[in-house]
């Protein structure tokens, strides 16, 4: 497990990246027209064939500066450049209010649409 560490006066902090992923992939679950954080799959057959699959959330850290993916399914009829942009915000300022870790970019994927369903 990686850590980042940030030093204060009397010890020390450590945040785990895990724990940067999951604030960053529930930032993002609470945008409206956000459906899922997943990578996707091509059915089981795809599933199975696929050994290294990406994590939903990818944070990759640089002199203690993070660049962080976000993998997402949306809901159908959503405009996706400003749903992107907010979910790039959302992920950067929730980030580093909570970890005071620097974001430098959030990269969203939009890896599938979610289907109307009539009922």
């Amino acid at each position: 497990m990686e850590l980042k560490n940030s030093v204060k006066q009397e010890g020390g902090l450590k945040i785990s990246i895990t724990v940067i992923e999951k604030i960053a992939k529930i930032a993002a679950m609470e945008i409206e027209g956000i459906s899922n954080v997943s990578v996707g799959s091509s059915g089981v057959k795809g599933f199975l064939a696929k050994t290294n699959l990406p994590k939903a959330v990818e944070v990759n850290m640089f002199d203690g500066v993070a660049d962080i993916t976000v993998h997402v399914v949306v809901k159908y009829g959503i405009k996706l450049p400003a749903l992107c942009k907010e979910v790039q915000q959302a992920v950067k300022s929730n980030v580093q209010n909570m970890t005071d870790v620097t974001v430098s970019k959030v990269n969203v994927v939009v890896t599938g649409v979610e289907a109307v369903t009539e009922e």
